[in-house]
């Protein structure tokens, strides 16, 4: 049976994106439980790039990442992967003091923005109520990202370089087998040298399987709904619109609107589906925003976002076992960081340190360690 340099669990951006990286430097096939690759978050992603609601650590990936996907490299996408569409940030009379310290928090990292007007703001998107906004700025910073573009030219760049992608591969236990990893999938046994856990959701269970400890990786649902608009609206030049306390936002996508209430319930992994309350906000602070009424709901889906308790991403060979490498914990930062966040993990797993580009923007080097949620 062949033994691969690494194994990698996971088909959605996390394991792509490495793979990606690390395909041609090491034999490396990847595991995908489901029929296609990118099935659960990366297939639900909100689709947007921008440094705002973000964490400092998250927001300095996502600068190291912009000039990936701004250029990315030759053959890796036929399409361009960032759309601009900025995003407007409104607020009510109550939360006028959240609004003035969100724009000095933003204009920071993005120069351009700038405070409007009610009136700017309803030219911007002319279906919002007036009377619902008592102040907002606009930020254009803010881009939609081609997601299946941006997979795909990872998983195509990965198969150039040799790996092998295998979907509808769930991995059922894991055992040592005379130094190496023994995978157990339907299609047989897999073993490997080395684990990568990209997981998503799943990851603490991998963790499990292999005899390790989890690490506190809890996913939580998030909804969205489509609604469409009247005809008389062209949503092609409207920003995106974010409520400051990030109650709900909305956007264009692909002639409808997409809005979320932007929950975060703890959740099982799983095959997200919405529930009927989240589906409920969403089209309630649609409508107490804007002058639209939902009449009806076109689609409605939700997903998962992975988070640890310290809200930052996991990197790095476990504590206890120098085989199994931890890449999880994302968030709902997965895509937007994906170019700089695989960069980080493929130096740590090929050369043992991240790279000096990326510790140079103040990224510490143990930041991302899964030592320090380790009990």
């Amino acid at each position: 049976m062949e033994i691969f340099d690494v194994a990698v669990v996971g088909g959605g951006i996390a394991g792509a994106s490495f793979a990606y990286r690390v395909a041609g430097h090491r034999s490396l096939v990847l595991l995908e439980a489901e029929a296609q690759v990118g099935y659960h978050s990366t297939g639900r992603s909100a689709a947007e790039f921008s440094r705002q609601f973000q964490n400092e650590t998250t927001g300095l990936l996502a600068d190291a990442s912009y000039d990936f996907l701004a250029n990315p490299p030759e053959g890796f996408a036929d399409v361009p992967l960032l759309i601009p569409r900025g995003n407007l940030v409104i607020a009510s009379e109550e939360r006028l003091p959240k609004l003035d310290a969100a724009f000095r928090e933003v204009i920071a990292t993005s120069a351009q923005s700038r405070p409007v007007s009610i009136e700017e703001a309803i030219a911007m998107v002319p279906f919002l109520r007036p009377d619902y906004m008592a102040g907002a700025f606009y930020d254009p910073a803010c881009w939609d990202m081609e997601v299946e573009s941006i997979l795909q030219g990872y998983l195509r760049g990965a198969r150039r370089n040799g790996a092998d992608i295998r979907t509808g591969s769930p991995v059922s236990a894991v055992e040592r087998d005379g130094g190496n990893y023994r995978l157990q999938t339907p299609q047989g046994p897999i073993r490997a040298r080395r684990i990568v856990n990209a997981a998503g959701a799943w990851a603490d269970r991998l963790a499990v399987l292999a005899g390790l400890a989890p690490l506190g990786i809890v996913p939580h649902r998030r909804t969205a709904i489509t609604v469409d608009v009247p005809a008389d609206y062209d949503l092609a030049p409207m920003p995106g619109v974010n409520e400051v306390d990030e109650d709900f936002y909305f956007k264009p996508e692909a002639g409808k609107l997409m809005v979320s209430p932007a929950d975060a319930t703890p959740s099982d992994p799983c095959d997200a589906q919405p529930e009927d309350i989240d589906v409920a906000y969403a089209a309630h602070f649609l409508e107490q925003s804007t002058t639209l009424p939902v009449k009806t709901i076109s689609h409605k889906w939700a997903g998962l976002r992975s988070f640890t308790a310290d809200k930052l991403q996991v990197v790095g060979f476990d504590r206890k076992d120098p085989d199994f490498f931890w890449l999880a914990g994302q968030g709902g930062s997965g895509i937007l960081t994906s170019p700089a966040l695989s960069e980080w993990a493929a130096g740590l797993f090929l050369d043992g340190h991240p790279p000096e580009r990326l510790v140079g923007l103040g990224l510490e080097p143990e930041i991302f360690s899964p030592r320090r949620l380790a009990s």
